[in-house]
């Protein structure tokens, strides 16, 4: 991921939040020899065959530590990630799988196979750097492969395999996540269901996400959904580390990427070696305050396009940043009565439209497209509105989706317990509305819909929780001023639990790290390759 959106997750947002599934851990953005303790898990404690120290094989699970990886082609993988081949380096990406048990507790009852991608190292191999693009759902081998030579000429390529893995339910990894058709993803951003909190649209809202939960369950079978989220992608980072032949991990995350890093260094602190975590999640949130904060986040972005859009003379939000909430809402609202044409025959909806915009907050780059969109919409035009929205969804142009989406709902749902009181459901739709006033339908009634969580079929394996990792070396957060999908205090916070050094990034984007700003990258590279800390308070603009 540019650093790691495409890959983040179905937001919580207004109109989306009840059809996409539950609310996000963009990380987002959203995945040990012993699984966390029960204090942090709410499981029954570690779990069977805990690893001791060092970085050999584990007992019982021995053939899953000790398995060597028949490296090779990347077309299969590339081809069920939707990478165009003509995107990445065929010469420098070499691909292979990594088998693991589905339960750790219980390895009999079946089996994952993870996707793993890598760039060998260009100069003196000091290991390898695991990498996670963020989510959950995101494809650390599309991230790799697309940036196979952009990262080849990074310094850190010279000391490290650049290696990114689908976790699993994730990608090309088997089986991944896949609850809807591609047909019915595209009837489901036709809806307006969303935007109607009547009793009886509540109604009508809580059945779509009851027959979602159920639809997974059908496709995926309950065992797997109960052991897709993050409790076992760690455990799965763990196995990776030791095939991969390193004692320590190394590992570079991303939005929901540093999720995985925090519970990994908690649960396994002395098998880390470095850690640069990047648009950081705080374990310690809890889901509504999470949905808040980062709906204020795209909320500021906003605005910060806003600005940026007014001083230009095509800028269908006018001169006035003041009224830009309210210009938008002349743009998009009508939307949700009456769709205008789209792309190939296609319709834009409300919900296509806000998820678009959505998509242009990551990246500066994307806000040229969204201000020429903004001014088609205006002349009843929503082609490229409806274009950034596909990339959100990761929909491509013969209208196959990838299991993105699908794979976030069922992570989110197994690492955080619902909100399903119907008081803090509500609650949680008003506090959003006003975070995110720009993303407000003007259909609020004080009521709100349970989302697909509230009726999954796992139970969660997480909640909750400052993480404790006593005994894991020095590592790194960094945090974006003005991130939309995970709000600056989210580093800071994470960076405090950790006990981790924090690099400020000034800026309106999710996520910097090893996309071209020298102060951070340096920084970055500096730990990375010799360990050598950040400078105390190290601000980057």
């Amino acid at each position: 991921m540019k650093a790691t959106k495409s890959l983040t997750t179905a937001i919580a947002l207004l109109a989306v939040v009840s059809l996409a599934g539950c609310g996000t851990r963009i990380g987002g953005d959203p995945e040990p020899s012993e699984a966390p303790s029960s204090a942090a898990t709410g499981t029954a404690g570690p779990s069977a065959g805990t690893p001791g120290g060092g970085g050999g094989a584990v007992p019982g699970l021995e053939k899953y530590y000790g398995q060597k990886v028949s490296w090779g082609s990347c077309d299969e993988m590339t081809a069920a990630d939707d990478i165009d081949p003509d995107a990445y380096d065929r010469t420098k990406l070499e691909c292979g799988r990594v088998t693991v048990p589905v339960d750790y507790n219980d390895p009999g009852e079946g089996e994952t196979k993870l996707a793993v991608a890598r760039t060998k190292a260009t100069g003196k191999r000091q290991g390898s750097l695991l990498m996670n693009p963020g989510g959950p759902g995101g494809s650390g081998v599309q991230q790799v492969a697309a940036k196979t030579t952009e990262l080849g000429n990074l310094a850190v390529a010279q000391s490290f395999d650049l290696v990114g893995w689908d976790p699993r339910g994730v990608g090309a990894s088997s089986p991944a996540v896949k609850c809807y058709s591609d047909q019915q993803r595209d009837e489901n951003r036709k809806s307006t269901l969303a935007n109607d909190n009547s009793p009886e649209g509540i109604v009508k809202q809580e059945d779509f996400n009851r027959d979602l939960a159920n639809l997974c369950e059908e496709k995926m079978g309950k065992t797997f959904l109960e052991h897709v989220g993050t409790a076992d992608t760690v455990r799965d980072l763990d196995v990776l580390r030791a095939v991969l032949g390193d004692e320590k991990l190394t590992y570079l995350g991303y939005s929901y990427g540093t999720f995985i890093g925090a519970i990994y260094a908690e649960t396994f602190p002395e098998r880390v070696r470095a850690m640069v975590l990047d648009g950081a999640v705080d374990p310690a949130e809890d889901p509504i305050a999470s949905s808040v904060q980062q709906m204020a986040g795209f909320q500021t972005v906003f605005e910060d396009f806003a600005k940026d859009c007014a001083s230009r003379p095509d800028c269908a939000l006018g001169q006035d940043p003041a009224q830009a909430t309210a210009r938008y809402h002349q743009l998009v609202r009508p939307l949700i009565d009456k769709p205008v044409r789209g792309q190939g025959g296609r319709m834009l909806s409300y919900s296509d439209a806000t998820t678009g915009t959505i998509q242009a907050m990551y990246a500066k780059q994307l806000w040229d497209p969204l201000r020429r969109g903004l001014a088609n919409l205006a002349r009843g035009d929503g082609a490229l509105m409806q274009r950034l929205a596909d990339v959100y969804l990761n929909r491509d142009e013969r209208g196959r989706y990838s299991p993105m989406m699908d794979a976030n709902t069922a992570i989110n749902c197994v690492d955080s317990p619902a909100v399903t009181d119907p008081a803090e459901v509500a609650r949680k739709d008003t506090e959003i509305r006003k975070a995110a006033p720009f993303l407000d339908d003007g259909r609020g009634t004080g009521r709100a819909a349970k989302d697909a969580c509230s009726f999954w079929p796992a139970a969660p394996t997480l909640k909750p929780h400052e993480v404790n990792a006593v005994g894991a070396p020095k590592t790194v957060v960094v945090s974006t001023t003005h991130d939309p999908a995970t709000p600056y205090e989210n580093g800071v916070n994470l960076a405090k639990q950790l006990n981790a050094s924090l690099i400020s990034f000034e800026g309106s984007q999710h996520t910097v790290s090893l996309e071209g700003n020298p102060c951070v990258d340096d920084a970055v590279t500096a730990y990375l390759r010799d360990l050598t800390p950040p400078a105390e308070g190290l601000r980057c603009t």
